[in-house]
């Protein structure tokens, strides 16, 4: 009986543990992991298809107010001769009609002194007090023992933040002191000093440094009307233009113009609604993804009414919807191409306030905030720290983190099961063999007692 017994465990004939062991093993672990490497599949997928989203957002609107202010749809500023001076539309002004004549007298600049040159700028120049005046306001130095030194001086005006820059320049083995200030007339400066010092004064006609150059203004003409600039640039005379001056006219007039394709616009509004419909496409497979998350409902919900909001004051215009665009039953949107080209020809300028509207005290960011700035809104209440966007991505890598702690948790229990099987199937060969030994003495007794019998 015991023999059989023996042969059914396979007694004498090997007892492969270490495989039982790890068929017991993977058939506990298995399953378990598969599961988790389901779920953390399905969350990298979620989390993939959130950050497309955001970069997709955020490239859109990007891109909208960047057309929008280089005039996308308001045309770009145009200048007879550009040697003289260039024009770009300033961010969130409307480009009206330009039609203006601009001299230019003379270039703002800054006043420049330097020093008489010195073989060592390490070597000591005296010591005391100077004072460097710009305009109304004194900077007071001090010459010691630890700055006594071109070097040191320039260093000790640089400290002051006064405006005037301090270099030293090496000239054909010697060095100077050059001083410069900012642009403009009211930047102009002096320095007083003790006697010990006095290589580096300069009182506004004479001293012991010498003139380079006056500070000045810019001095110019728009349409007739003298104007004067402590910079080479003026952004306050024509709405919604900058224009940086380049070099003096000489008599000759500049003309400033605005090139106004309707072409360009029907483009940007065409490149509008393909990028919308990808962005929107995008958010659908995202809601699925993410099982209808809330924050992607709610992004969902916002794009879904940019069509229809009104985004200005204007009673007749207001909406995209307004200059033949329409939601599709998919929620993408389409272009009536024949109502867009109507409006085009007879209003224009609706439709670039639409995407790009002046600003003035009657329109204001709240008043009319134009569909370029609706959808940096959009995508700001997305994106920001505190945003939809960002609040799911939070939630998908904390459901990350606790998918990889479920994990771990996992890999220990099943590492201590397959350690108690370990010790079981020990325990389980120590007691065969010894089950072995018992048989084969009960064996070798059996048979003496047979043979004793012969």
């Amino acid at each position: 009986m015991f023999s059989d017994i023996a042969n059914s465990l396979g007694i004498g004939g090997g007892f492969d543990t270490a495989q039982i062991i790890n068929d017991l093993a993977t058939a506990s672990r298995a399953p378990k992991i598969q599961r988790l490497d389901a779920l953390t599949e399905a969350n990298q997928a979620r989390i993939s298809t959130v950050a497309q989203v955001r970069s997709s957002l955020e490239n859109f609107t990007d891109s909208l107010v960047s057309v929008a202010n280089e005039g996308g749809f308001s045309g770009a500023p145009t200048v007879s001769d550009e040697s003289f001076l260039t024009a770009s539309v300033t961010g969130g002004n409307l480009l009206g009609e330009v039609a203006s004549e601009v001299e230019i007298s003379q270039l703002a600049r800054a006043q420049t002194l330097f020093s008489a040159s010195v073989a060592d700028p390490d070597a000591a120049i005296g010591q005391g007090n100077i004072t460097l005046s710009v305009g109304a306001t004194d900077f007071d130095i001090v010459i010691d023992a630890a700055n006594d030194s071109l070097n040191g001086l320039a260093d000790a005006i640089n400290a002051l933040g006064s405006g005037v820059r301090a270099n030293i320049v090496s000239d054909g083995g010697s060095a100077r002191l050059v001083l410069k200030g900012e642009t403009g007339s009211d930047a102009a400066f002096t320095l007083t000093a003790d006697a010990a010092l006095s290589a580096f004064t300069y009182d506004g006609a004479s001293g012991g440094l010498t003139l380079g150059q006056d500070a000045q203004n810019a001095e110019f003409t728009i349409d007739g009307i003298s104007y004067s600039r402590s910079e080479n640039e003026a952004t306050d005379i024509l709405p919604g233009l900058s224009l940086n001056f380049r070099k003096v006219t000489d008599g000759e007039t500049v003309s400033i113009g605005r090139s106004a394709s309707t072409d360009a616009i029907r483009q940007n509004i065409d490149d509008f609604v393909s990028a919308f419909n990808t962005l929107k496409e995008q958010v659908s497979e995202a809601l699925t993804t993410t099982r209808g998350d809330f924050s992607m409902r709610r992004l969902d919900q916002q794009l879904g009414t940019l069509v229809g909001q009104s985004v200005l004051s204007d009673p007749e215009i207001n909406s995209l919807s307004d200059i033949g665009i329409s939601t599709n039953s998919d929620g993408t949107i389409s272009l009536d191409s024949a109502k867009l080209d109507e409006i085009l020809t007879s209003n224009p300028d609706a439709i670039i306030s639409l995407f790009s509207p002046p600003r003035n005290a009657q329109q204001t960011e709240v008043t009319d905030p134009g569909i370029t700035l609706t959808l940096q809104n959009i995508a700001e209440a997305a994106t920001s720290e505190n945003g939809l966007l960002t609040a799911l991505d939070r939630r998908l890598d904390n459901e990350a983190e606790a998918l990889q702690d479920d994990r771990e948790r996992v890999e220990e229990r099943e590492s201590n099961y397959r350690a108690r099987l370990e010790r079981q199937f020990g325990t389980l060969d120590a007691r065969l063999a010894s089950f072995q030994a018992t048989r084969s003495y009960l064996e070798q007794q059996i048979q003496l007692w047979q043979g004793s019998d012969n």
